[in-house]
């Protein structure tokens, strides 16, 4: 098992180039379902994350009685209304959701989803169903907590992004070493896991990667919404897997390091990370 950590360097030459031809179809449809009654700012930000790291097409799929208060929010994500019950998705959403996994390079399911029958309903048939990578985040993760051998039964990637209560609540031992609990249950359950925390560990159970950038700052709600979707972006533009959660991780730090650098460590906002990625992507 190999050990690694990232550069900037490293991190550029991973994104894909950009051909003067290109267009928009180019770097990837990412399908987010993300948000519920009073968790708008989740799915936002999730949103802002993919697109921020040069995803080309966001879908970004919310429970109807939130779609006029996301569609305010956001100009460059296409929302769209899903049938609800209660403020979070229900099982009716599923039809529309299951017709459009097919033409995605990516999904992303979790940041401010609540839990519900309904959604769990939504996390598994999605899981079930696309043939191409997928991040759990947040509730996305709570959602498989019971159920968790799914993540076995796929055979297309899956990204968890858990933080230490998230990562107990899935059966994984919280220690003195995180690197070789978050090896173990990647290596049992065939996924890639991101374990958030100082130096957060991401590993497919073989390669790991101990991520050296990011600060206290970041430890505030938000911040990994913007991470889930930002390794969603990635995906859809044909990271592997792997280096798709490293680079996010490696680039969500850097970015909490240059908004500490700016405005200290007590102010600083998800919202100003998405400002300054660009820097970091030059």
């Amino acid at each position: 098992m190999t050990i690694k950590n990232l550069n900037h360097k490293q991190v550029l030459s991973a994104l894909p180039d950009r051909d003067e031809n290109a267009h928009k179809g180019n770097f990837g449809k990412i399908l987010l379902l993300c948000g519920s009654e009073g968790f708008t700012g989740a799915a936002a930000l999730a949103a802002m994350g993919a697109l921020r790291c040069g995803a080309g097409l966001v879908y970004l799929g919310v429970p109807r009685s939130i779609y006029a208060i996301e569609a305010v929010k956001l100009t460059e994500p296409i929302v769209f209304p899903l049938p609800e019950q209660d403020g979070k998705l229900s099982r009716d959403a599923l039809p529309g959701i299951l017709g459009m996994l097919d033409s995605m390079d990516a999904v992303l399911i979790g940041p401010g989803l609540g839990q519900s029958e309904g959604t769990r309903a939504v996390i598994q048939a999605v899981l079930e169903a696309a043939k191409c990578p997928v991040v759990l985040d947040a509730d996305g993760i709570n959602g498989i907590c019971r159920h968790r051998d799914i993540l076995r039964e796929r055979h297309y990637p899956t990204i968890l992004t858990p933080h230490a209560g998230e990562f107990q609540r899935l059966g994984g031992e919280i220690g003195g070493d995180r690197l070789t609990s978050a090896q173990r249950f990647a290596r049992e359950y065939g996924c890639i896991l991101l374990l958030k925390g100082h130096h957060t560990v991401i590993t497919d159970g073989i390669e790991s990667y101990v991520n050296q950038t990011g600060n206290p700052g970041m430890a505030v709600g938000g911040s990994g919404d913007v991470l889930a979707g930002m390794i969603a972006g990635l995906l859809g533009q044909g990271l592997s897997p792997l280096n798709a959660a490293a680079c996010g991780a490696w680039l969500h730090g850097a970015a909490g390091d240059l908004c500490a650098e700016k405005m200290g460590q007590y102010a600083m906002l998800p919202t100003d990370m998405l400002e300054v990625l660009g820097r970091l992507l030059k």
